[in-house]
C-alpha cells in the first residue's frame, strides 16, 4: 500500500495576515495611550511651573526682605515678578561696634561696598523678570491678575484656574500664609 508523501508544516498566508493585523491594531492602541499620557504629563508640568513661579516670588520676598509683585498676563502668556520700588532691605542684624583697624577709622556706614561686614545687606536694584507660560495653558484669574507677597511671606491672595489638555487645575495663594497650592479639579 502506498504512503502519502509528508506535507511540510508552516503558516498559511491567511494566518500571517491575521497575525500582522492584530499586531498593528495593538501597536496603534498602545501608541495612542502613550500619547495621551504624555500630554497629561506635559499639562501637569506646565501647572507645576506656574505654581513654582509664585513660590519663587514668595521666597524672594522673604529672603530679600522686600515686597514682590507677581502679575499674570493670560493673553500674553507671561508671568512677571518684580520687587516693589522704593523699599530698602532691612538689616539682618543690628549694627555692631567694631574696633578701628590700626591707623584708620571705623566705618559707620552699613554700605557693603565700604565694609567687609558679613551681616551687611547688599543693596540690589529692583529685581524684575518675566517668564513665558506655555501656550498649552489657558489661564483664568478668579481673584485678579496680581499677587503681592510681603516680607513675612503672607500675600494678597490669588486664585487661578488653569486648563490644559482637557484637565482643569486650580492654583491658589493663601492670603494669611502665602502658601501656593495646586490641585486638579
Amino acid at each position: 500500500m502506498g504512503r502519502r508523501p509528508e506535507i511540510a508544516r508552516g503558516f498559511t498566508l491567511l494566518e500571517v495576515i491575521v497575525t500582522l493585523a492584530v499586531l498593528a491594531l495593538a501597536a496603534a492602541v498602545v501608541t495612542t495611550a502613550i500619547g495621551r499620557s504624555t500630554e497629561g504629563l506635559r499639562a501637569r508640568a506646565d501647572v507645576a511651573g506656574f505654581a513654582a513661579t509664585l513660590r519663587h516670588a514668595r521666597e524672594q520676598a522673604i529672603t530679600s526682605r522686600r515686597m514682590f509683585r507677581v502679575v499674570v498676563d493670560a493673553d500674553g502668556h507671561t508671568i512677571s515678578i518684580a520687587a516693589l520700588p522704593g523699599q530698602e532691605p532691612t538689616p539682618i542684624a543690628p549694627p555692631t561696634s567694631r574696633s578701628a583697624p590700626s591707623g584708620g577709622r571705623a566705618s559707620s556706614s552699613r554700605d557693603p561696598s565700604r565694609t567687609s561686614d558679613p551681616l551687611a545687606v547688599e543693596r540690589k536694584p529692583d529685581a524684575a523678570e518675566t517668564r513665558a507660560i506655555s501656550p498649552r495653558l489657558t489661564i483664568e484669574a478668579l481673584q485678579g491678575t496680581e499677587v503681592l507677597f510681603d516680607t513675612r511671606g503672607s500675600a494678597s491672595g490669588g486664585d487661578f484656574k488653569l486648563t490644559a489638555s482637557g484637565a482643569v487645575y486650580r492654583v491658589t495663594v493663601d492670603r494669611l500664609t502665602g502658601r501656593v497650592r495646586s490641585t486638579r479639579e
